[in-house]
């Protein structure tokens, strides 16, 4: 089992959907995929047309009082199940400072899940926080999209000085570019200057288009309501890069 974070220090940089579809994706080629939705805001359980409600919400699931997969619940796609978001994960930060080694209380709770599962996405919400420490050291490989503007790219700065201060060694940070419209010249120059900086970009750019705002009308990943697109293309190709580069550390 492998654990991908989806993780922005920023909001709005296409964070969930890339999480929803790239599972959504994994699925369909017969991994058995799971989203955690740790988005108080529960876009990935809107996404799947799954209440946001976790019952005993953070503080008995931290406690261990509740087990992870008597919360999973299943959604309208083969081989993804959904993990859905509470209100309460607000509060995470307070109950895993609250915990004994509170880095650690994520990994420790998704370790059972290994025998059910290929692939675990974390759609994390967009902070620095002691939640995304736990969620560092759970993760295998931290996906983390970024827009080609200024503001975005010093997010993964910071990023990058943290993961670095902080001895993050065995994290692999793959970034990469999200909401991209090639007709900016800004966006373009960006993009190119980037990938100098940060070799470990991955290729494939997910752009920005209308079908992908349109996964909130119709509650489902790209590939539930289209089979041709350049969107699904982008994040179709995007998954391959991961599994690359997964099959890569692992020789």
């Amino acid at each position: 089992m492998k654990v991908l974070a989806v993780y922005s220090i920023k909001g709005g940089v296409g964070k969930t959907s890339s999480a929803v579809n790239l599972a959504h994706i994994a699925a369909n080629e017969g991994y058995k995929t799971l989203v955690w939705d740790l988005d108080p805001q529960g876009a990935s359980s809107y996404y799947f047309r799954i209440k946001p409600k976790i019952k005993g919400g953070s503080k008995d699931l931290i406690a261990g009082k509740r087990e992870l997969d008597d919360l999973i619940k299943g959604t309208d796609f083969a081989n993804l199940d959904l993990l859905p978001a509470d209100f309460s994960f607000r509060n995470l930060d307070l109950v895993l400072d609250a915990s004994k080694k509170p880095t650690r209380q994520l990994k420790k709770l998704i370790k059972p899940l290994a025998d059910d599962y290929d692939f675990v996405f974390l759609d994390c919400p967009p902070n620095i926080s002691l939640l995304s420490e736990a969620v560092f050291e759970a993760a295998d490989m931290l996906l983390s999209p970024i827009i080609p503007t200024t503001l975005s790219l010093r997010t993964l700065d910071q990023l990058s000085v943290f993961i670095h201060e902080h001895e993050l060694h065995d994290l692999t940070v793959l970034p990469f570019f999200s909401m991209v419209d090639r007709r900016k010249k800004m966006h373009r120059d960006i993009m190119l200057s980037l990938v100098e900086k940060y070799p470990t970009i991955l290729n494939t750019a997910i752009p920005y288009a209308s079908d992908i705002e349109r996964m909130g009308l119709e509650r489902m990943p790209l590939g539930g309501f289209t089979k041709k697109s350049a969107s699904l293309t982008a994040y179709q190709q995007l998954w391959q890069e991961v599994l690359v580069r997964l099959s890569i550390e692992n020789l």
